[in-house]
């Protein structure tokens, strides 16, 4: 029973907005620009069809145990095959459907580059005890239930901007994990702070996020343009977090189990240097020399590299380290599922999907409205294809509304479990105790918070 209505609490929004866009009378009214105009076509509606049955299945991969990247990486090549035969039957030439897929593949490719060695450098100080040392500083410090609370949110928050909130939420979650899996109330409380917390901290910042790392690179919204949503992201975070905290247990939580002192590896510091050098170096890159950021993080890789060389030259290294085992630890699922969500998101947009949907969401709605709508989408929606899509339409936005949309899709995904990789990866890790159910009792509480947050970047930035 409660998986079926956990489907359908993510399934039926998803059915309603795709089945909208595939209504044959409503596609024939302005649509314009470089596309095939074919959305009321037999084949379009196959695409868009294609499309539903593949995020169908993304969506209920914890229930098939089917990777979430299977699913869409055939849904994308299909939908190619299709688009590419829409072409050719419209006399296009093979010059210009391979140049279509190219552009696809080229936006694909920096990305690809920027979250690999991102990821890379996440594995190796994973390896080198770095993330371990923190988990079991805090652990030794016998907090209380409510400082707690806070102080994972805080490092929840601070830390989902420079490690994506996947990783974020499973060091934190380990942490309250230790501290109170023998109180259920607190764990479920605790989690969703941190879900919230996680999702926030990555808002404000171009390495938070790949929906943040897409506008960055877009060059829609500057390096530094990002660092001005840091009142409203605190907003997001604070304000249910205020709210929640009466309603956690007071007193010191009970460890029965002893935790022996974790020890940083040999390059453990050396590793979190280079990784905020790299930083520097792609932000230089993009900011000075116009070249794109990833070309800074493949310069940072190579400092990796030669650092692991070193140590291992001076037989410092405990086990074996090696850059390519962490480059294979990376999370190829993740990546690949871009793959398939940026060409399947393309195709559609060749076809003339996505300009129907800018003209029904940006054109009749306003962007403001558009926008915060956008981000309560990625509450069941993954933030990645919901952005991508906004990038492809590429509606005219001044800074403020691009800021805006970044903002709404980054925090949105807190009001449900499943609306970020920070929420699915808790309720693995809970053991039961952090449910989708369990998050949905406080959805009120986090609605709350994203009408703060976007009312806050209101007040600070509204243009006039």
């Amino acid at each position: 029973m409660k998986k079926s209505l956990r489907a359908d609490y993510i399934l039926i929004p998803n059915l309603l907005i795709l089945t909208l866009l595939s209504f044959p009378t409503v596609t024939l009214a302005d649509v314009s620009g470089d596309n095939l105009q074919q959305t009321g076509s037999a084949m379009g509606l196959i695409c868009v069809a294609v499309f539903v049955i593949a995020y169908f299945f993304v969506m209920v991969e914890e229930f098939t145990g089917l990777r979430k990247s299977k699913p869409v990486l055939l849904g994308a090549g299909i939908i190619w095959l299709l688009v590419a035969e829409m072409a050719i039957q419209q006399g296009y030439t093979k010059e210009h459907v391979k140049a279509l897929i190219l552009h696809d593949l080229m936006e694909y490719a920096e990305l690809l580059l920027f979250l690999l060695v991102s990821m890379t450098y996440t594995n190796a100080m994973t390896e080198r005890n770095v993330f371990e040392v923190l988990k079991v500083w805090l652990i030794e410090r016998r907090f209380g239930f409510r400082t707690l609370f806070w102080i994972t949110g805080v490092i929840a928050f601070f830390l989902s901007a420079i490690a994506n909130n996947l990783t974020t939420a499973l060091l934190v979650g380990a942490v309250v994990m230790a501290f109170g899996k023998e109180n259920p109330r607190f764990v479920r409380i605790c989690f969703v702070n941190i879900v919230v917390a996680a999702n926030a901290g990555g808002a404000f910042s171009p390495f938070g996020d790949i929906t943040t790392l897409m506008v960055w690179q877009s060059g829609k919204v500057g390096f530094f343009q990002f660092f001005s949503l840091f009142p409203a992201a605190v907003i997001n975070f604070v304000v249910p977090a205020l709210i929640m905290h009466p309603f956690l247990p007071k007193g010191l939580p009970h460890i029965a189990e002893s935790h022996q002192s974790i020890q940083l590896k040999p390059g453990g510091r050396r590793i979190c240097l280079l990784f905020l050098l790299t930083i520097a170096i792609a932000i230089a890159c993009e900011q000075l020399l116009y070249l794109p950021p990833f070309m800074g993080m493949m310069i940072g890789l190579s400092f990796l590299m030669i650092l692991g060389y070193y140590l291992k030259v001076r037989r410092q290294i405990e086990g074996r380290f090696d850059v390519f085992n962490n480059v294979r630890d990376a999370e190829w699922d993740t990546l690949i599922f871009f793959f398939g969500v940026v060409f399947a998101v393309g195709g559609l947009q060749y076809i003339g999907y996505l300009a129907l949907a800018s003209n029904l969401l940006y054109s009749q709605l306003g962007a403001t409205s558009a926008n915060i709508v956008i981000g309560m989408l990625s509450s069941v929606v993954d933030n990645i294809p919901v952005m991508f899509a906004v990038l492809t339409m590429n509606p005219p936005m001044d800074l403020y509304q691009w800021q805006l949309v970044t903002l709404a899709a980054g925090v949105g995904g807190s009001l449900l479990s499943v609306g970020s990789a920070a929420g699915v990866a808790l309720m693995g890790q809970s053991k039961g105790l952090y449910t989708f159910i369990g998050h949905l009792k406080w959805m009120p509480v986090i609605m709350v918070g994203y009408a703060a947050s976007i009312f806050t970047h209101y007040m600070f930035h509204s243009p006039g």
